[in-house]
């Protein structure tokens, strides 16, 4: 698994952040899940009505190409084409009384269609 590294520090370079929110809820369904091999993985993928929409589903694969983030217990998968789409990206979940659901901060985004998910 391939680890991004900020060129001008060296430093290690997060391909997506999760809020603590989001990690809560990630291991709440992982756990409901009853499968331990199980990570979320995030990915972009060509098409909705802005030109790329997002993909977020439980999966067992793993690529050598892939990056995997860790957050407290929680693994994030993210394949390579995925990366600079979504580089920067924070995974928040809100549970309010008006709306509850997952929400992808990008800052990668220059437009974005009125349904919220797709852009380009």
């Amino acid at each position: 698994m391939e680890q991004l590294v900020n060129i001008s520090t060296r430093r290690p370079m997060r391909a997506v952040t999760l809020t603590d929110g989001a990690v809560a809820k990630v291991r709440e369904l992982l756990v409901s899940e009853g499968d331990p091999a199980l990570a979320l993985r995030m990915a972009v993928r060509p098409g909705g009505c802005s030109g790329f929409s997002y993909e977020m589903f439980f999966d067992s694969d793993r690529s050598d190409a892939d990056v995997v983030e860790e957050f407290e217990g929680v693994d994030v998968v993210v394949d390579r084409q995925s990366v600079d789409l979504l580089r920067g990206s924070t995974l928040d979940y809100q549970d309010g009384l008006m709306e509850a659901g997952f929400a992808i901060n990008n800052p990668n985004v220059t437009r974005s269609c009125g349904c919220g998910n797709s852009f380009s």
